[in-house]
């Protein structure tokens, strides 16, 4: 067949497929803002706990509104960010952008990385964002720069002044697994050593609230608010709102190398698809999901018998739990049922544009210490029949694991994360 692409140029079957990657992208350090605490260690503990960070909202009347619940970020975060944030600087953003920027900042500082050591150039800030959240019930000064979609990654760059690029990715609650899926191509491209990847959300506000009962996608339990949020289970309702932030510093593994970084994982790949099918709804039997996944372990070379453990987006839709369960099953086929599936979202809501990047790094975290967060307030139900990690954390070995993003507008994601072995895992 006749080939119309110019001379020297791929062949678009060619553009479809990954290129080969030459350099490692490892993880030197995580963060995480939940509904469970305002840093990593207070938030993992909650989830390995099984605790809820739902609760009653309390940041604005909600009496007119069928939905009364979600995941707010304790109080004590704004104490918290002072330390990371100067007056000034807090007045001048968004509360979502101020939760990624002070998610950032701590990042960087676990990570150690004294960026004048590197070429600036080659360090760039990468964030993913849904929405900036800010409302009327907040205060309305600087109402450009707290509504500024791009404003954590802008905040990030000029507090280390990073001189790479400085972008937020927009796609829906699929968004910060896509900044990390970026991230991860800077540096295996050899166009970035350091990325700061990472997402933040802020919805919990009269107009997002309202927005998504209209559509009838959050759960309305609000009589027992720590048990609505329940991923594959009978009875699940909608999702329950959540809010926060993820950070992850992305490093190639030369330079995690030379400064003698702890490394938490890699990144191994992603694939990144659409469903071109519906605003809201999946394709039935969760084809596109499938795709997805199927994608990211050829686009990696990891064979489905190497994967230990999914971190599911088990967001709690009667929809979206079905066809992710029997997508996962339509890939793995038998062994599906011996590989544990679990979702946080049941514990700290869903956070929308940073969820892929929360739970990317709880993923990590798994891999790091051996430990799998559970499925909390499950119930069985017999259309969803794999393991939901149910209720109670578990010690669990695991070399790789995916970590799905599915997303409103058919936004899909899967990243593909290992334990870092030190040498070639492919």
């Amino acid at each position: 067949m006749a080939s119309f692409a110019p001379p020297g140029y791929p062949l678009l079957t060619e553009r479809l497929v990954q290129p080969k990657i030459q350099r490692r992208v490892v993880v030197t350090a995580l963060n995480i803002v939940t509904a469970l605490g305002v840093d990593l260690e207070s938030s993992w503990d909650g989830l390995v706990a099984g605790r809820s960070g739902i609760r009653k909202i309390s940041l604005f009347d909600t009496s007119k509104h069928e939905t009364r619940i979600a995941g707010e970020v304790p109080g004590e975060f704004d104490d918290y960010a002072r330390k990371h944030c100067s007056r000034r600087l807090s007045n001048q953003m968004g509360r979502a952008i101020k939760m990624g920027y002070v998610c950032a900042k701590e990042a960087v500082t676990r990570a150690g990385v004294d960026f004048d050591a590197y070429d600036r150039v080659r360090c760039a800030a990468i964030f993913g964002a849904a929405d900036t959240g800010h409302s009327s019930i907040h205060d309305g000064r600087y109402w450009i720069m707290k509504t500024m979609p791009h404003g954590a990654s802008a905040w990030i760059s000029q507090e280390y002044q990073l001189e790479g690029p400085n972008l937020t990715i927009s796609a829906a609650c699929a968004s910060s697994a896509y900044a990390i899926a970026y991230g991860y191509d800077l540096i295996a491209a050899d166009r970035a050593d350091v990325v700061i990847a990472g997402g933040a959300s802020s919805i919990i506000n009269p107009e997002h609230l309202g927005g998504f009962n209209e559509l009838g996608a959050l759960s309305v339990a609000n009589d027992r608010p720590e048990r609505a949020s329940r991923p594959f289970s009978m009875g699940r309702d909608g999702f329950v709102i959540g809010e926060g932030a993820g950070v992850v510093v992305l490093e190639s593994e030369e330079s995690a190398a030379s400064r003698g970084a702890t490394i938490y994982g890699e990144v191994a790949g992603y694939a990144l698809t659409s469903e071109a099918y519906n605003i809201m709804a999946p394709r039935p039997g969760g084809v596109g999901m499938a795709k997805t996944m199927r994608m990211a372990l050829t686009n990696t070379g990891v064979a489905k018998d190497q994967v230990d453990y999914i971190n599911a987006h088990g967001s709690s839709t009667p929809l979206g739990d079905k066809y992710e369960t029997v997508a996962i099953k339509d890939v793995f086929g038998q062994r599906a049922y011996g590989i544990p599936v679990s979702s946080v979202k049941s514990m700290i809501g869903h956070t929308a544009g940073a969820c892929g990047a929360v739970e990317a790094a709880v993923t990590l975290m798994s891999l790091h210490t051996g430990i799998l967060t559970p499925t909390v307030n499950h119930t069985p139900d017999p259309d969803l029949d794999l393991d939901y990690v149910p209720n109670t954390a578990r010690r669990h070995e695991t070399t790789v694991a995916l970590s799905n993003s599915f997303a409103f507008g058919g936004c899909n994601a899967t990243l593909v994360l290992r334990k870092y072995t030190g040498a070639s895992c492919a």
